[in-house]
């Protein structure tokens, strides 16, 4: 599980910066990865208004957003924390947030779904200094926007009034404790999800697919991550245009090794699209292997036969009557084995 924290506050190490370490500390003590974000140490352009978004579906401003992108939709769960300046958020962390039209422009004008969109969460920490009635209204209703936009439901928030001098939140009666509890209420659903590790050489097309397949269809029940024995430098755009045809946003995706994500994950099962001997060989873990044939390099209809395959094939391991699936999701004690399943014919090798 991944919790992406917004650290929003101008002032490093203040009473807000102490509210969010206190949950993602939390948050990692059970189990998750975590990573705080500081907005002020990032160049975020405020949005120009170009329309470029609406007509693209990407922002033409290249900064610091553009790798902030990829974290806002690879969370499970978004932290915004942030003060109250003049009943709204601070000019860094509303940038931030003005930006993410690009991602409400995808979901809403160019109708694309990223995987994640069901399943993410999103919760609002903050903090004012005086105590007025509607002290939080403006806030709170710009973070429930906010995450829609970056497709989080909103599940709420902790407030807290009169918070301004140096370490204040740290003498709050209940403030550290409120957003420990908070964490273990939001992040402990997750953590009962199964992981499973999809894998093929370059992690550039059918393992992408596959993992936002399995995200799709069934986020709150598995953990879906996709790896590559040779990862390549980017991923194959052939295959965002034939998830595009799916409705599935496959955008601000990146490659990964194998090793790095044995690095922060552990999985319960590894399925191989057809990577052969250079599969990962973890003990205790089971293993499947598809035999997919890699449709890089080939026809755009090749691409979409391999694509629905894949989905199938998800759409099986995460049915609860498959009795294969049981055993993938469920029996993460069995000894390491390869499964293999019929073999996807390649209509081209055959002719």
């Amino acid at each position: 599980m991944f919790v992406l924290g917004l650290q929003g506050s101008p002032r490093k190490n203040g009473n807000t910066s102490i509210l969010l370490a206190s949950f993602l500390a939390q948050a990692e003590r059970l189990g998750a990865q975590t990573y705080n974000l500081e907005i002020t140490d990032k160049r975020i352009t405020p949005c120009q208004e170009c329309g470029a978004c609406e007509r693209e579906g990407f922002c033409s401003i290249n900064d610091d957003m553009q790798g902030i992108y990829p974290l806002l939709w690879q969370a499970d769960l978004i932290v915004m924390a942030t003060p109250v300046f003049f009943y709204g958020a601070p000019a860094q962390l509303k940038a931030l947030i003005d930006r993410s039209q690009t991602l409400w422009s995808r979901r809403y004008i160019h109708k694309l779904t990223d995987p994640g969109r069901n399943w993410r969460h999103g919760f609002l920490l903050a903090l004012g200094a005086t105590r007025g009635k509607n002290l939080f209204e403006g806030v709170t209703l710009t973070a429930k926007y906010f995450f829609d936009a970056i497709g989080a439901g909103f599940d709420g928030s902790l407030t807290y009034r009169q918070i301004e001098g140096p370490g204040d939140i740290a003498k709050h009666p209940t403030a550290l404790t409120d957003v420990k509890e908070k964490a273990r209420m939001l992040i402990g659903p997750f953590l009962n999800r199964k992981k499973i590790l999809f894998v093929c050489r370059e992690n550039a097309c059918r393992s992408q697919m596959a993992s936002a397949f399995a995200r799709y269809y069934a986020g709150d029940r598995i953990e879906a991550e996709s790896a590559g024995s040779q990862p390549a430098s980017g991923i194959n755009m052939l295959m965002v245009e034939v998830m595009k045809e799916k409705g599935i946003d496959m955008a601000f995706r990146r490659t990964k090794s194998i090793e790095e994500v044995l690095g922060y994950m552990k999985p319960d099962s590894i399925i191989s699209m057809g990577c052969g001997e250079e599969c990962p060989y973890i003990h205790g873990v089971p293993m499947q292997d598809w035999n997919l044939p890699d449709p890089s390099d080939k026809p755009i209809n090749f691409m979409r036969e391999v694509r629905d395959e894949i989905e199938k094939r998800v759409e099986k391991l995460v049915s609860s009557k498959d009795p294969e699936a049981e055993r993938c999701l469920l029996n993460s004690g069995l000894k390491p084995a390869v499964v293999e399943l019929e073999v996807f014919k390649d209509p081209e090798a055959e002719s």
